[in-house]
Formats: structure tokens, C-alpha cells, sequence
């Protein structure tokens, strides 16, 4: 007998499903790339149990007749494509053929939809890829309807997370689509409450604003640019604008939502000389290129694709957003390019007042970090950037970057739960988030509560602050709610407490900023409370809070003996 088998049609559709469906996420995804498809102008998605239970997409499209509605089951039917050559010109976002009879081989489905116009439409129902049930309805546009996904398969089933964490996925992708598709209005209800509503929107810009907020659309920089065959329109963070963690990245082609590592790159080289460390920019990138010269058949979920000449694509991001960048950051590079003055910098004791056009920039052979400081009120010290110079004890000098030391200070007194001052906001702080932010910080506000800070709903995806640690400035406050949302989504790989990483944000927003100079005193008592902590020498994200060079170290800099 021969060992090799056909398999089954069934089998192949589940494990179809396997690469296409990997969560209740993926479904909608798939639903709304075909609503989108279908030229839809409103699209609503209902979802009950973070779509475990059921979820239902609706939209106004242009719909199926009967038989378009049975064939759209069978394994590879699309009308999307028709031969070879169109999978090198693709212009929709879907084509495969795969995700319907995948979805409806591991639930139980309900299709309704009638074309446009159409008086009559048809329902049918299937379970676990089986048509159970064809009738006429009175429809025009299409709903589909997937009740118990993966109930014929426990296995896959007992893989899906809390009901809260699918939801979460499946916010981010009805965002990501609503962000690439501003024409095209979206709402979203989970069990039975509106979550989002987008109406239309004139273009990129106003969608923006519409989920993440006016405030949080200033902080971007707009530009747009074109050359044959390849466009782009972009939203990039300004000199004001970084963050600790990479949330807020996003990169679409041809409305598509993508993960690329090459057009990631070319984004922070393009920051390169402006993008402080441990620093990440915020962005949206709406790529547009020429179908033919872009392989979207690359992996089953679309996520990843193959540029014809990629190092085109590169150059082109890198040497436009630089420019945009830079214009954009015009008062940052004069202020940097202008000499310093006696004013700037602390001058030594005795000695007169030193000026310097750039910081000193030393070698980092001969350094040996984590020695003792001892320290004195009485020691001169002279301010260089965001770092101080100042005479040790021991004979040489330690450089202390006043930032990380505060940020370790903070960092402990945070996570061991040490009363922190915290002020109550005189008019509290509206913050507008996306809806899967929105969602964590209400999830956690009594963790958040003990870290100082206290928010409570105020409906359509805002948080209203009203307390925060004395140490945060007015203006950070949303990038400090961004960044406790974006440390609550996070996986945690590492394996750190949650309260660490969160400890970890709070302080770096709440410590002192580079550009603040403080006074003997103030540097004496930062001193004082750093040597009190127990990691003295390292802030919570590893970077040094002090370098001693000792007079051996610094003859060795000068090649001496």
C-alpha cells in the first residue's frame, strides 16, 4: 500500500486555520479586510467574551449573491485574483481564498448578505465547515456572524488567553485598520458597550486625532513625499516627543499594516544625532507603492512582505523623514551649534568662568565605573549637557549623570512602596488614548494608585489624572499615561515583576531632566539619597549613574606613562 495520503478537504482547512487563525483577532482581521475590500463606507464589529464567544462584522459593502455566497467556502475561491500574473499586482487586501473556509472549518458561522440594491439576500449557516442551514433574507451589504471558535478544536482552544487579553488584540487591529482607512467609518461594541467610534475622516490627520487626541497629534511632525511609483505620508515624533518604549509605531503599504525591519530601521536613522539614548520616536508611515514592485504573498497572515528594490524603499524614507526631522528640529540644532556661556556652565572653585561651544566628549579605554564617590558640599563641580564634572576626594573626577542617578533613587523609593509625594491636580489632566490603552489603565488603576497617580474613566477613551508624584511636570503627563499603558501591555519576557517595570517608567518621567543645573546643595542631597539606594552605580534600565576617572585613568587618556 502506498504511505502517501490526499488529505482530507476538511483536515487541509483546519490546518489552514492554523496559519491564518491563530486568535480571535485573526478572525476579525480577515472579516474586515473583506469588508474593506467590499468598499464598505461603515463597518461595525460586535464581539462578546474577547470574541471567544462570538463575533459579529456588519457592513455596508457592495455584498454576494447566492452563489457567490456558497462558492466564497470552498478552499481557494476568491474573487480577488484570477491568474499567475496578479499576484504581482495586487491591489486588495486580501486574495488568498484561505480565511473563510479556515474560519468556518473551527466554528459555527452565520453569513447573511445580499448585494446592493438587492431586494433579496441569502443566510446560511455552517458548522465546522459543514452548511447546515440556506434561506432567503431581506439583507443588503453583509454580516457574518462566528459563534465558539475552536470548538472542535479543544486543543487550539485552551491556547487563547484571559478574555481581556484577546480583547486587547482585537482593539489593536480593528485601530490599525481604522488608522490605514480613514474614508471608512468603524465602531466597535464588547459585550453590548461601545468601545470605539470613528466617524469618516477627512484624511490621515484627522483619524489620528480621533483616536489618539489634539494633544497627542502636536507632538508629531506631518510630511508627505513622492517619486516614481513610491509615496509616502508620514506622522514623526518632534524634539519634545520621544518615549521609553516603542509603542505607536506603525507602518502601512498600500493601507496594509505591516512589520518590516528594513523601513523600521530607516525610520531611526533618520533620527540619527537627534534621537537621545534609550529614546524611541513615535510614528505612522502610509507607504503607497507600485503593486508590481511589492511580493504580498510572503507569509498566510499578510503581515510580512518582499520588496522588489529595497534599498531603494530605504533611501528614499531615510533622506525625506531626515529632512522633514531636521526642519522640524531647527531650534534644537541651534541650540546645540551656539557657543556656551559662563552662565551655562558652573564655573570651578577658584578659578574663573569656562566656556564651552560642545561637551567634552573622552575616551572610554581606562574607565573603572562603580568606585566609591566620596562627596563634599563644598566640592566644585561644572555642568556639561545633562552631566556634572566633579572633583573626587580620591584624587580625579567622577562624571554623574544627574538623570539616571534620580531615576534610581525614584526607581527604589517606587518599588518598595515608599510614601512618594504626590500632588492633586489643581484642574485635573483630560488624556485621550487608544482604545487598548484605555482599556489596561482602567483594568489597573488601583495598581497605578500606588504609585501616586490617580485616574479614573471618563468616557470615549479618555482618562481623567488627577494625581501624579510631585516630581512630574505638567507637560509629561500624557507621555507618562502612554507609558504606563504601553508597560502594562507589555509581555514581560523578561520576567521582571509588573510593579518593576512600572516602578522603571514612572521614575524616568519623574526624574530630573537633563537640561535642569542644580545647586550645590541639590547635588549634595541627590548624592546623599543615591548612596542610601541599593544599586547606587546603575539606573533601573542599566546605564550608569556614575564614571570615575582616576589622575592613572586620565594620564593614560593623554598617552602618558
Amino acid at each position: 500500500m502506498p504511505s502517501i495520503t490526499v488529505l482530507p478537504t476538511d483536515l487541509c482547512n483546519k490546518i489552514s486555520a492554523g496559519e491564518v487563525i491563530e486568535r480571535p483577532a485573526s478572525v476579525v482581521k480577515e472579516l474586515l479586510e473583506n469588508s474593506l475590500d467590499a468598499n464598505s463606507t461603515e463597518i461595525r464589529v460586535e464581539v462578546s467574551r474577547g470574541g471567544k464567544r462570538l463575533m459579529r462584522v456588519s457592513d455596508n459593502g457592495i455584498g454576494m449573491d447566492r452563489e457567490d455566497a456558497l462558492l466564497c467556502f470552498k478552499r481557494h475561491a476568491t474573487s480577488k485574483i484570477t491568474e499567475y500574473d496578479d499576484l504581482f499586482n495586487i491591489s486588495t487586501l486580501g486574495f488568498r481564498g484561505e480565511a473563510l473556509p479556515s474560519i468556518a472549518s473551527v466554528s459555527r458561522l452565520r453569513l447573511v448578505t445580499g448585494l446592493k440594491g438587492s431586494s433579496v439576500g441569502v443566510s446560511l449557516e455552517l458548522q465546522g465547515g459543514e452548511v447546515k442551514d440556506i434561506k432567503d433574507a431581506p439583507v443588503s451589504g453583509t454580516s457574518l456572524e462566528i459563534k465558539d471558535l475552536f470548538f472542535n478544536t479543544p486543543a487550539r482552544k485552551k491556547f487563547l488567553k484571559a478574555d481581556s487579553t484577546e480583547l486587547s488584540h482585537i482593539i489593536d487591529i480593528v485601530t490599525k485598520e481604522a488608522l490605514s482607512h480613514p474614508e471608512t467609518a468603524f465602531s466597535l461594541f464588547t459585550d453590548n458597550t461601545e468601545t470605539i467610534s470613528l466617524a469618516k475622516a477627512s484624511g490621515f490627520r484627522e483619524r489620528i486625532m480621533q483616536v489618539y487626541g489634539e494633544e497627542f497629534l502636536l507632538g508629531l511632525t506631518e510630511a508627505s513625499f513622492s517619486m516614481d511609483g513610491l509615496s509616502m505620508h508620514a506622522f514623526v515624533s518632534n524634539s519634545a516627543n520621544f518615549r521609553k518604549t516603542r509603542s505607536h509605531q506603525f507602518i502601512f503599504l498600500n493601507r496594509r499594516p505591516i512589520k518590516d525591519q528594513s523601513v523600521a530601521h530607516a525610520v531611526y536613522k533618520a533620527y540619527e544625532g537627534i534621537l537621545p539614548p534609550d529614546r524611541h520616536p513615535l510614528y505612522f508611515l502610509f507607504l503607497q507603492i507600485d503593486p508590481q514592485k511589492v511580493d504580498f504573498n510572503v507569509h498566510p497572515t499578510k503581515r510580512e512582505v518582499r520588496f522588489e528594490d529595497k534599498e531603494t524603499v530605504y533611501r528614499f524614507i531615510v533622506s525625506h523623514l531626515r529632512d522633514a526631522i531636521r526642519a522640524g528640529h531647527k531650534e534644537y540644532a541651534e541650540e546645540f551649534s551656539q557657543p556656551g556661556t559662563a552662565e551655562g556652565v558652573s564655573s570651578l572653585q577658584g578659578g574663573p568662568g569656562l566656556s564651552y561651544a560642545q561637551p567634552a566628549s573622552f575616551g572610554r579605554s581606562g574607565i573603572a565605573e562603580n568606585l566609591e564617590f566620596p562627596y563634599r558640599a563644598s566640592l566644585p563641580h561644572i555642568y556639561l549637557g545633562d552631566t556634572f564634572v566633579a572633583v573626587s576626594g580620591k584624587g580625579g573626577l567622577t562624571l554623574l549623570d544627574h538623570h539616571a542617578a534620580h531615576e534610581r533613587v525614584l526607581f527604589e523609593r517606587l518599588l518598595k512602596g515608599m510614601e512618594t509625594e504626590s500632588r492633586q491636580l489643581l484642574f485635573p489632566r483630560q488624556v485621550q488614548v487608544s482604545g487598548k490603552e484605555y482599556q489596561t489603565l482602567l483594568e489597573h488603576k488601583e495598581i497605578i494608585r500606588t504609585f501616586g497617580i490617580e485616574i479614573d474613566d471618563f468616557g470615549n477613551n479618555t482618562v481623567i489624572v488627577r494625581a501624579v508624584p510631585a516630581e512630574i511636570p505638567d507637560a509629561d503627563i500624557p507621555g507618562l499615561i502612554s507609558d504606563i499603558a504601553a508597560g502594562l501591555l507589555d509581555d514581560h519576557a523578561s520576567g521582571r515583576p509588573l510593579r518593576y517595570d512600572l516602578a522603571a517608567r514612572i521614575a524616568c518621567h519623574a526624574s530630573i531632566r537633563g537640561k535642569k543645573i542644580l545647586s550645590q546643595d541639590e547635588l549634595a542631597k541627590l548624592l546623599e539619597d543615591l548612596e542610601k539606594t541599593e544599586h547606587p552605580d546603575q539606573c533601573p534600565h542599566g546605564r550608569p549613574t556614575r564614571i570615575f576617572y582616576s589622575l592613572h585613568d586620565l594620564s593614560k587618556l593623554f598617552k602618558r606613562k
